[in-house]
């Protein structure tokens, strides 16, 4: 074989390697760039141009921090230099986590491996890039779904700890009421002055209110169906306030109340409905504290076939922070309790066919809080 022939061996064999490594480059699931020492861009395959939103020919000979953030952009020149000086590495050879910027600006995290080649013209860089987009979407995900049974993990335990402190509760209430009861009649009998029966008869009520409630509540985490009756929205209103100025009266927290003319009636059950304005307005009172003017002001109006109690305060309002987060339950802002009370109320009042929700167009200092309930008119009236 003479020297001819084995010029044109090793041109064929040159020929086929390019062309399996032009085959390679260009069919390769991630991305491939090959950079100079100078950063310029000396190959880009399909696999980038998928990925940047750049045709090759855009970018070859460029700078290639242009498909980079401006934070990277900045200093990778410095980078390259920095590496050629002092032969210290901070990504060759080490695959790493980095962000890239598409043509249309918009910024995504790339896995990112940098490899070292000598050549006649000196040193190249090979980038394979890998889009993590889908991965992080997936993680995101699955760290929600993590969260959310988490979550559920721990209201399955709360439902069952309640309908076990519902049954326990249940004894001493009764024991209270038979006291109660004894007592009153004790009292009647000596003929003992009217207002300390009275006192009786009031504790009495609310030995028989909480056990109601509790009664409720287990019926809440059951998921059954509210007992409605028809009662009048402002009278209901007017007794949670009542209510709550009891443990108030040391604040100097002023309530008011501002209701329409000829308000219709609900069809509610209104033990859920008073826990979930109790809750409200001690929230409110709470919010006041430590405000120059202690307000908390309820409005009850009317309109296409909703009630709305808009509940204001002038504390210091929610902070944006905690805006997403507060009807999630084991997530409230405070320092006691469980975070548990807007929560339920919400679902409460979700159950009733409404909502709960805090208003973002509120001006001026404070937060509004809005129980939104259906008026629910019984169906004789509506065939009037």
């Amino acid at each position: 074989m003479d020297q001819n022939d084995h010029a044109d061996l090793h041109e064929v064999a040159s020929t086929v390697s390019e062309a399996r490594l032009a085959s390679v480059f260009g069919t390769a699931v991630d991305g491939i760039i090959v950079i100079n020492e100078k950063g310029q861009v000396l190959a880009f395959n399909q696999a980038c141009e998928t990925l940047f939103g750049y045709k090759a020919a855009e970018l070859l000979g460029r700078n290639v921090n242009k498909i980079m953030p401006q934070r990277y952009a900045t200093a990778h020149d410095g980078y390259i230099n920095n590496y050629r000086e002092t032969g210290e590495r901070r990504i060759i050879g080490i695959g790493r986590e980095v962000e890239g910027r598409h043509k249309d600006g918009t910024e995504f995290p790339i896995e990112l491996s940098v490899g070292e080649a000598a050549t006649a013209e000196g040193r190249q860089f090979i980038g394979i890039l890998r889009d993590l987009r889908a991965k992080k979407a997936v993680e995101t995900k699955l760290a929600e779904a993590q969260a959310q049974l988490v979550n559920m993990t721990r209201i399955s335990a709360l439902d069952e700890m309640g309908a076990a402190i519902a049954h326990e509760l249940n004894q001493p209430l009764t024991a209270m009421m038979l006291y109660l009861q004894t007592i009153s009649k004790k009292i009647r009998a000596s003929d003992t002055d009217a207002p300390v029966v009275t006192i009786i008869d009031k504790a009495i009520g609310e030995v028989e209110r909480a056990g109601d409630i509790i009664q409720r509540m287990r019926y809440f985490v059951e998921k059954k169906e509210p007992e409605r009756e028809e009662v009048d929205a402002a009278e209901l209103c007017r007794e949670c306030i009542e209510l709550v100025k009891l443990g108030a009266s040391e604040d100097r927290v002023t309530f008011a109340l501002n209701t329409g003319a000829d308000l219709a009636s609900l069809h509610v059950d209104p033990v859920q409905i008073r826990q979930v304005l109790v809750n409200l307005l001690r929230n409110a009172r709470e919010a006041v504290g430590k405000s120059d003017e202690k307000l908390v002001t309820v409005d009850l109006v009317q309109d296409n076939e909703v009630t709305l109690y808009r509940i204001h305060d002038t504390g210091p309002g929610v902070p944006d922070h905690l805006r997403s987060e507060l009807f999630r339950a084991f997530s409230g802002g405070k320092k006691k309790g469980l975070g548990l009370g807007l929560a339920i109320s919400r679902s409460i009042a979700q159950n009733h066919g409404g909502d709960l929700y805090l208003d973002q167009d509120n001006e001026g200092a404070g937060a509004t809080f809005v129980l939104k309930l259906p008026i629910n008119r019984p169906k004789n009236a509506e065939n009037d």
